[in-house]
């Protein structure tokens, strides 16, 4: 069965270690990683700073190197994963260029890659109605808030239509308002594209909500100390929050970050 399960996933790590050499000595960002993400997934990493979350999502994307184990995306290296486009990446900050406007802003990585200028306002049109933002092509980053700016930045990673979406606590700065909302807005888009999606946070109450399954990670060197897969229903209104089913889930993140710092 593990092996069916191993070849079935997207992301497969196996033992990943990562060790970083600095001046004062070595930096144990991984150690003994070991998880399978699903077609389809929508899996958080929760765990104090430092323990590895965003180190993680850097390995499945080929911008840090594993000193230790293996990991594959799609059944390949993450080199060739990338080389082959297979996920797009949000960041923390939205990152985006404040003299193109929003609809240059999602086209460049499509003209980067030579689509023709007709895809080009084809995939901007469909990503910007998928983040409701339709019609805020023409404005500039400066004249939308920034939970606008987040969602042109998750358009920007949508527009050449990757399978994999890995997203680094993109919502971390806003105000707990717009980030509810944005977390409504995810998961209906997840809803639609059937992407699967690997994402970062510090919120316990986000992680809950948005996830079928919860990585609690312990402080570094990053150990996973709980998988939690969830059995909340896929469609998930907000007051959900208040159920017992749902504060049953929180509780038991809470008891994995605990127990990660019985590592300390």
């Amino acid at each position: 069965m593990s092996l069916n399960t191993a070849r079935a996933a997207i992301v497969s790590a196996q033992n990943l270690d990562l060790t970083f050499q600095t001046g004062d000595g070595p930096v144990h960002a991984l150690k003994g990683v070991s998880l399978d993400i699903e077609k389809g997934d929508f899996v958080s990493f929760i765990g104090p700073s430092g323990c590895g979350k965003t180190t993680f999502l850097r390995c499945m994307a080929d911008l840090e190197q594993p000193t230790g184990g293996s990991i594959t995306v799609n059944g390949t290296t993450p080199e060739d994963a990338r080389k082959a486009r297979a996920y797009g990446y949000v960041f923390q900050a939205a990152g985006l260029y404040p003299w193109r406007t929003i609809g240059r802003n999602i086209s460049l990585p499509l003209e980067i890659m030579g689509y023709s200028k007709a895809d080009q306002a084809q995939r901007v049109a469909r990503t910007l109605e998928l983040v409701e933002l339709s019609g805020f092509e023409n404005k500039f980053p400066w004249q939308l808030s920034g939970g606008m700016q987040q969602r042109a930045s998750i358009a920007r990673a949508l527009a050449f239509d990757a399978d994999i979406l890995l997203m680094d606590e993109p919502f971390g700065a806003l105000d707990e308002i717009v980030r509810d909302h944005l977390n409504e807005q995810l998961l209906q888009l997840w809803a639609r594209t059937e992407k699967t999606i690997a994402f970062v946070t510090h919120s316990i109450p986000e992680a809950v909500y948005l996830s079928t399954k919860i990585v609690v990670m312990s402080p570094r060197p990053g150990r996973i100390t709980d998988v939690i897969d969830s059995p909340l229903p896929k469609e998930r209104p907000l007051d959900i929050r208040e159920s017992p089913e749902f504060l049953q889930i929180a509780n038991r993140v809470r008891d994995g970050l605990r127990a990660g710092h019985a590592y300390d």
